[in-house]
């Protein structure tokens, strides 16, 4: 995937600076869903200094950083909240193509922050409440000096071809009708090649070969970091595992069904597929 850095924008900083007077940009959440604002076809995150104007009191807040100078928070507010007039507690995956794709971004940052704040407010080792440390992201045990750092679940998607035809996969879990590349977590102890190769042989029961590192992207559902990687057949016949994978098949280039979103990087890879 080729996009500009966010970080020409965007600047990771832990601990805010004094002055916290500023308008600034506040990713809200509630039971996983972002607070907008809907005028017409265009969608907006809130920007303001006080959350009060707002009539929201967060169960907990975060600081992100500066996205173009200006702060950015996050917050967690209780199920019970009712969105301000005229805004809406709305799924992230839905706003997508509503956003600009750096505030899609640091959304995705900001509910992944919000979920390892909320679940690590206690040591995972005594049992003692946590504080967060000023120089990084990250939570210490005052008294076992225990550090939790943010979580994140790297996951391995493939674009096999066989004879200029894409492998594709029904996911068991996914949407009815819709296949997809094969993907997985990558397990303890593996490179990411070796968790390609053991993912393709469990799922579909196919060895491959010539696996090429193919880009990244966060995926904050909940906490994953895609990484995607083309390769090519090496043996085998398809057999799927009937618990992860229904059905896979191949597919040449007019016969791929319908594709992904293209806020996931499973449609760069189909789109470079197409390509080659």
């Amino acid at each position: 995937m080729s996009r500009e850095s966010i970080y020409k924008r965007y600047e990771l900083i832990n601990m805010p600076q004094k002055e916290t007077s500023a308008d600034a940009y506040w990713f809200i959440f509630k039971d996983h869903k972002m607070l907008v604002e809907e005028n017409h076809n265009q969608v907006d995150i809130p920007f303001t200094s006080n959350l009060k104007s707002l009539g929201i009191s967060p169960l907990r807040t975060q600081y992100l950083g500066k996205l173009e100078g200006r702060p950015c928070f996050s917050a967690e507010v209780t199920p019970g909240t009712c969105p301000p007039e005229g805004m809406i507690f709305k799924d992230l995956r839905l706003l997508y193509n509503n956003l600009e794709e750096d505030i899609y971004l640091l959304a995705g940052r900001a509910i992944q922050i919000v979920n390892w704040d909320s679940s690590h407010q206690f040591c995972g080792k005594c049992g003692s409440p946590t504080q967060t440390m000023d120089d990084q992201t990250a939570k210490i045990c005052p008294e076992c000096g225990f550090t939790s750092h943010t979580r994140l679940s790297p996951a391995v998607i493939t674009a096999i071809i066989k004879d200029d035809k894409l492998l594709m996969a029904q996911h068991a879990h996914g949407p009815e009708n819709r296949y997809g590349l094969i993907a997985g977590f990558v397990e303890a102890g593996e490179t990411l090649e070796e968790a390609v190769k053991r993912e393709t042989a469990e799922e579909v029961g196919l060895d491959v070969k010539n696996i090429k590192y193919f880009g990244s992207q966060p995926w904050p559902y909940p906490n994953s970091l895609m990484i995607g990687f083309t390769a090519h057949y090496a043996s085998g016949e398809i057999k799927v595992d009937g618990n992860e994978i229904t059905d896979a098949q191949w597919f040449s280039k007019d016969e791929i069904p319908l594709p992904p979103s293209k806020m996931s990087i499973a449609s760069a890879l189909i789109e470079w597929y197409k390509k080659v």
